[in-house]
């Protein structure tokens, strides 16, 4: 009878064994998306959303909610979908997001920059373009919140 449990016990240490080494194994696949994703999706910085801006290659939706911008303003040439509206709005026929948006929809190929106040809701509406197909989406990280510090920083100093 001894015998049997010390097979058994090796037995389980075995497959308790393998079953670790298939976990660790899907935690670096894990890790390695997250790094690969994170180099092709980054953050866009003031200066870049700026230049971006100013090229006109690129469609910059504001997340926030409508009272937002009305009451506190808006990134000039930014298009207002609420986060709660995204999803939606990326999937529309194009004449129906015209009729809504006041703006051509964008296709799948082209660069989109995601801003709302300080960065928390863009992200989330990044992560629901690029599960759309959104390859070239990306987010303004600093937000509202940054923009006017920059714009008023600019403005103060004459630049």
């Amino acid at each position: 009878m001894v015998l049997p449990l010390r097979l058994f016990g090796c037995a389980s240490r075995a497959i308790l064994g393998s079953a670790e080494a298939a976990l660790w194994g899907l935690k670096s696949i894990k890790g390695s998306c997250h790094n690969f994703c994170t180099a092709i999706f980054k953050d866009v910085t003031y200066k870049e959303l700026k230049n971006l801006l100013n090229s006109k290659k690129i469609m910059l939706i504001d997340v926030r909610e409508t009272w937002e911008i009305v009451e506190y303003g808006k990134i000039p040439g930014s298009v207002n979908i609420p986060l709660d509206e995204v999803g939606e709005a990326l999937q529309m026929n194009p004449k129906d997001f015209k009729e809504k948006y006041n703006e051509v929809k964008p296709s799948k190929s082209d660069s989109l920059v995601f801003s709302c106040l300080a960065g928390v809701r863009s992200k989330k509406a990044l992560d629901m373009a690029i599960s759309l197909g959104f390859n070239s989406a990306q987010h303004y990280a600093g937000g509202w919140k940054e923009w006017v510090t920059y714009e008023f920083s600019e403005k103060k100093h004459g630049n």
